[in-house]
Order: C-alpha cells, then sequence, then structure tokens
C-alpha cells in the first residue's frame, strides 16, 4: 500500500508503472505485442516523441509551450534533402546546416517571446504558421526523397540489434537530465517557471533562459526531423504534423505542471512510451480514422486522471 501511494505522488514512477502493466496485459491478451522485435519497434516510434518533447519539457518547466515543433520537423526533413550539397560524400554538411536552420527557428521563437514580449504560445503557433506556408510555396505537395547516406544510416542502423534511434535517444536523455537536474541552468529553468517576479528580482535571466529553452527547442524538434527523414526515406508537408500534440502530451503524462515551474524529463521519457503502446493498441481495432482519434483522445484524458494533475493537489 505504502508503495502505490509513493507511486501517486511520482508520477514519473506512476507513468512507468503504467507502461509496465500495459505491457504485460497486452503481451497476455495480443498475440506478438510483447515479442522482443515489437517491443523494440515501439520503443524506435517512442524515441521521435521523446526527443521532440526533450525541447517541450524544458519550454513548459519555463511556464510556455513550443506549438512550432511540428513545423520544424517537417522544414528539418524537406530541406535537408534540398541543402545536402554534392561534394560532401558523407552528408554531415546537409545534416549540420539542417540542425543550424532548426535552431535558428528557436532561437527566433526565444528572440520573439523575450525582446517583443510576444507570449511564447502565440509566438510559436505564428512561427508554425508561416512555416506551414513557406513549405506549401518551397515543395508543393510532393514529396522529397532523401539520399544523404549519414541521414539513412541513422534511421535504418542497429549497432548490436539497437535502432540508432533509440541510442540517440539515450544521448539526448542523459544529456537533458544533467541539463535539469545537475547544472545550474536547470535550477534557474525551475525558478522561473514556479515564480517568474521572485526570480527576476533575485537577479536570473528571463531573457537570455527564455532564448536558451526555445533554442534548445528548436535544436531538438530538427533532429527528431533528421531521424523522422531517415526512417521514412522521405519528407513531405506534414510529416511533423502528428509530433506537436504527442510531445505535449508525453511531457504532461510525465508529471510536468503544464503551469511550469515542476516536473522532470524522466517523466517524459515514459510518457512518450506509453503514448506510442496507446497508439498501437488502438490500432489493433482497425476502426476507422476518425474513431481512433476519438478513442485516442478519450485515452489521453484517462491516463491524466489516472497520473493526478498537479490541479487536484
Amino acid at each position: 500500500m505504502n508503495m502505490i501511494r509513493s507511486a501517486f505522488r511520482n508520477p514519473p514512477l506512476l507513468t512507468l508503472l503504467l507502461v509496465a502493466l500495459v505491457w504485460i496485459v497486452a503481451s497476455f491478451t495480443l498475440r506478438g505485442f510483447g515479442a522482443y522485435g515489437h517491443l523494440r519497434y515501439l520503443l524506435e516510434l517512442a524515441a521521435v516523441i521523446g526527443i521532440v518533447a526533450a525541447g517541450q519539457t524544458l519550454v513548459i518547466l519555463m511556464g510556455g509551450i513550443d506549438l512550432s515543433v511540428g513545423a520544424v520537423i517537417t522544414v528539418t526533413a524537406i530541406l535537408l534533402p534540398l541543402i545536402s550539397p554534392a561534394w560532401d560524400p558523407t552528408g554531415l554538411a546537409g545534416i549540420a546546416a539542417a540542425l543550424a536552420i532548426a535552431t535558428g527557428i528557436g532561437l527566433m521563437n526565444g528572440a520573439g517571446a523575450a525582446y517583443l514580449r510576444v507570449p511564447p504560445i502565440i509566438m510559436t503557433l505564428a512561427m508554425a504558421t508561416f512555416l506551414q506556408g513557406l513549405l506549401v510555396i518551397v515543395a508543393g505537395g510532393s514529396a522529397v526523397t532523401v539520399s544523404n547516406p549519414a541521414v539513412i544510416l541513422l534511421g535504418q542502423a542497429r549497432p548490436l540489434g539497437i535502432p540508432s534511434g533509440i541510442l540517440l535517444w539515450l544521448v539526448v536523455s542523459a544529456v537533458v537530465l544533467l541539463l535539469i537536474h545537475r547544472m545550474p541552468i536547470g535550477a534557474r529553468f525551475l525558478a522561473l517557471g514556479a515564480n517568474p517576479l521572485a526570480s527576476r528580482l533575485s537577479g536570473v535571466s528571463v531573457t537570455r533562459n527564455t532564448l536558451i529553452v526555445h533554442t534548445l527547442s528548436g535544436f531538438f524538434a530538427g533532429l527528431a526531423g533528421i531521424l523522422v527523414l531517415g526512417m521514412n526515406r522521405q519528407g513531405y508537408v506534414g510529416i511533423g504534423d502528428p509530433y506537436l500534440l504527442t510531445s505535449i502530451a508525453a511531457v504532461v503524462l510525465g508529471g510536468t505542471s503544464i503551469l511550469g515551474g515542476r516536473g522532470t524529463y524522466a517523466g517524459t521519457i515514459p510518457g512518450a512510451i506509453l503514448l506510442v503502446t496507446a497508439t498501437a493498441l488502438i490500432t489493433v481495432v482497425n476502426a476507422s480514422p476518425g474513431w481512433r482519434s476519438i478513442m485516442f483522445g478519450t485515452l489521453i484524458l484517462a491516463l491524466l486522471l489516472v497520473s493526478g494533475r498537479e490541479a487536484r493537489r
């Protein structure tokens, strides 16, 4: 009983227990669900959400929301094949250029929020709308096929039987957890999210930290875009759209307060896995796309109620 109570007081642990419970039940009731190859595939899909949600977690910890991550993923997936130089046999120059563009978009989001005093949710929404229009002009409705060897390797390679996307997620997770819990800047993010006025009076720079979290969000969204491009072998308008709401849901399911000031990326990790698992289970039902959306939304609401949000505390 004490273990159950402590789990409900620890949202990341509760989310992890929910993942374990769902996987155990599904493995016994659905044929092939518990196979190593299937679980590995679910983790590979969760890696994309988890990498996007890394930046989203940082923004939400400071009390904002980044609504441009889906558009940044799409921009990266479409522009990278177009800007990869023919003289670079490794493809690393194209990846560096695409990441620079994604990071620059995040920096512009941060600048708008920090210097123009535009609320982050409005600034990132405006940026997403601008980028979507730009992509329609640049790419139209056609898909772009990737030939960049480094991107293909990232999306398809399986060193030691582990997809490279999962390994990349492990690296990102270690960096973000270190940033939040072992570096002073993480404490400043949490302080600004909890009490901006008191933090500002204490000498914490709102401008600098706003720029940092949005720039990092753009970088991680670009990284996820490269991974998605490598996994799909092509980019097209809208490829990043599914990752906007799922990145926010993963953060909230992991116990991070949507109001900022409290949370950890350690909860976002199982939150991403739980979302992918829920999607897989709904797909088994073989319902129409409309009913799948309804079931997915209902399930997310139910999971949020089970997890116990900050509004009830």
